[in-house]
């Protein structure tokens, strides 16, 4: 298993985020003092830049769900909540039915003799 220590703003950082998400998670809000409380109930230290520059980010986006998307939700996640604060109802995507339509593979044409199917005599 790799090595997975930080250092230096690496480890600042790092836990500057985490302890964003703690806060975000306990679903009190996200101010720099309650980023600085998570930090220090941990046992670490930041920079005293680092938990007001993460709490206004996250403001300034919205909340931290801005952050995350959903499983699988790739670049187009970001499309229906646009949609929806424009004031429009975001339209339910059409399923397309793709049919497949099963062949015999001996049906029709010509078999590898060059005959037609079908039976012959070989």
């Amino acid at each position: 298993m790799a090595d997975l220590s930080f250092e230096g703003s690496d480890k600042e950082q790092f836990v500057t985020a985490l302890a964003a998400m703690v806060v975000a998670d306990s679903g009190a809000d996200v101010t720099a003092d309650n980023i600085n409380a998570v930090v220090t109930g941990s046992g670490n230290s930041v920079g005293a830049y680092w938990a007001p520059l993460f709490a206004s980010a996250i403001d300034k986006a919205g909340g931290i769900d801005k952050f995350f998307s959903a499983p699988g939700a790739g670049a187009a996640a970001g499309a229906a909540p646009a949609a929806a604060d424009a004031g429009g109802a975001a339209a339910p995507a059409a399923a397309a039915k793709v049919e497949v339509e099963e062949v015999d593979a001996l049906e029709g044409g010509m078999d590898m003799f060059g005959g037609d199917a079908g039976g012959g005599d070989y």
